[in-house]
């Protein structure tokens, strides 16, 4: 559980930020080079590069490297890790707010017919 824990930790750790949730919103089109993910960003190449050995380490994607040219491609785990925790938490609140709804209703004082 400990393991699980940490591992969703750096998933949304990542999507903490926007420039991590555009290039992840990019790469679900395809594949992309270091320099095509980089070029909408107004910032220098180290400082991108943070943002992508970020989200490599997190598992939302990995690059390999073909010549001079290093290509990010989107893993879809992580996006599914996310999604079960998602629903779980949905079912827990959901069954919590369905019990709140239940004692509000039995509580409120029975009006009298006119």
């Amino acid at each position: 559980m400990e393991q699980y824990s940490e591992q969703l930790s750096g998933i949304f750790q990542a999507l903490a930020d926007p420039t991590r949730r555009a290039v992840l919103r990019r790469l679900g089109q395809g594949p992309a080079s270091i320099s095509e993910l980089a070029k909408p960003f107004d910032m220098a190449l180290p400082s991108f590069m943070k943002h992508i050995h970020l989200l490599e380490e997190s598992g939302w994607i990995h690059t390999r490297k073909q010549g001079r040219v290093r290509t990010c491609v989107l893993e879809k785990k992580p996006l599914a890790a996310a999604e079960s925790w998602l629903s779980e938490q949905r079912a827990l609140w959901e069954g919590r707010t369905d019990r709140l709804e239940l004692f509000v209703t039995a509580s409120r004082p029975k009006e009298k017919p006119e």
